[in-house]
């Protein structure tokens, strides 16, 4: 597997990479991941690797081989183009020493990992199955990130590369299946390969939780977790604690626009920053919030669905979603049943549904509860690594036997 994002990193696109590579592991296989050093989603290096320019780790049963490249603090085309650029040039030109393999797996939205895994896949003449879980080109487009526009016609090009030179094409939402098709991808090689929930049920008393963490027991509290970055548009957040200061907004997790967001909220003091969650104590942390937030840009599309969906479904809070009704995040939200959507960049509309939400405890509580359901019918960890088995195996053509003995 080709990762450029993978464990230590606990959020995003990391910990699929990890359960994947780690279920073919403990199958049997000989897994190898080709992966960059730990810094998501913090853009920074984690300490640990600091000074390392290449490494080789054994985790969870897995071969991990790790390149370096740069870590932009702050993201504007042109950094996002090095970073890329630093990663292909890394792996091209240091390969990972390991038997030949039967099929090799791509984790995108990476570029350099989707072309360096193709390649790969081409050296030893052996399947490449990209799994699509961000798509660069639409996100460069429409996440609002300096220099877009240019970034947008170069990474199309390096999808349109990967893409067609893929056995099979896994794809997490279906609102992908038409850009993907777009790139020249027959659409009879395309696999909905959904994400699932990678995290614990909640095991402690909400009130518990919330006193450890300070938040009163008569105060609404909305909690977003995960990444700070351009495309979620969380100002949508500090605005509304601005409006409405009754309600308690929580920021907890990491991003590139961090910074930005405590300066915006330097006079809001109703919105309250949280490092991430170590992973244990993580499910009781969102379950102890009244509402869960899930926020976009209104020109975000079809570029992303969030994973922190399979997080927010499991904890069993209603989720808020200020999304694109149009979109693959608005999609999954309304075919969980388990939150509400709100015009994505309007604070006012946001503090309408929050307010109803409060004044209908036992409607909230009732949306909550369509969550974990949601995850035991569609998103648990066995249906969603079967998949990944099911897609592998077909691109290897053989038994679901055979494919885990060979992965």
């Amino acid at each position: 597997m080709v990762s450029t994002n993978y464990a230590p990193e606990h959020t995003g696109i990391g910990p699929y990479a990890t359960q994947l590579a780690e279920h073919w592991a403990a199958s049997g296989a000989d897994a190898h991941v080709l992966a960059g050093m730990p810094h998501y989603p913090s853009w920074r290096l984690d300490p640990a690797y600091a000074g390392r320019w290449r490494a080789r780790e054994t985790r969870g049963g897995v071969t991990v081989h790790r390149r370096r490249h740069t870590v932009p603090a702050r993201q504007t085309a042109l950094r996002r183009a090095l970073f890329e650029a630093s990663l292909l040039a890394h792996q091209l030109a240091a390969p990972p020493r390991m038997p030949r393999p039967h099929a090799v797996v791509a984790q995108m939205p990476s570029l350099a990992g989707a072309v360096a895994a193709a390649r790969i896949a081409a050296r030893h003449r052996v399947p490449f199955v990209p799994v699509v879980q961000d798509l660069m080109g639409a996100a460069a487009a429409q996440s609002g990130i300096s220099g877009g526009d240019r970034a947008a016609a170069v990474a199309a090009r390096a999808e349109r590369y990967a893409l067609s030179r893929a056995a099979l094409v896994g794809v997490i939402h279906d609102s992908f299946r038409p850009r993907v098709e777009a790139m020249g991808v027959d659409p009879a090689c395309i696999r909905l390969v959904p994400n699932w929930s990678h995290v614990a049920r909640p095991s402690r008393p909400r009130a518990e939780t919330r006193a450890r963490l300070g938040w009163a027991a008569d105060r609404q509290v909305v909690l977003h977790s995960g990444n700070m970055g351009l495309k979620q548009g969380l100002e949508v957040l500090v605005d509304a604690a601005r409006l409405d200061p009754g309600v308690d907004f929580v920021l907890m997790g990491d991003g590139n626009q961090r910074a930005a967001l405590r300066e915006r909220a330097r006079d809001v003091p109703n919105l309250h920053f949280l490092p991430a969650a170590e992973t244990a104590d993580f499910p009781d942390v969102l379950a102890a919030a009244d509402v869960l937030a899930v926020t976009q840009r209104a020109s975000v599309l079809d570029m992303s669905v969030p994973s922190k969906l399979t997080s927010y479904f499991a904890a069993g809070r209603p989720v808020i979603a200020s999304v694109a009704a149009e979109g693959g995040t608005a999609d999954e939200v309304r075919r969980s049943g388990a939150g509400v959507l709100v015009p994505p960049e309007d604070p006012a509309a946001l503090l309408k549904t929050l307010e109803e939400l409060a004044s209908d405890p036992a409607q909230a509580d009732r949306l909550g509860a369509r969550g974990p359901g949601y995850v035991d019918e569609r998103l648990s960890r066995a249906a969603g690594l079967g998949r990944l088995d099911d897609l592998l195996n077909e691109a290897l053509g053989t038994t679901a036997h055979e494919g885990a003995a060979r992965a």
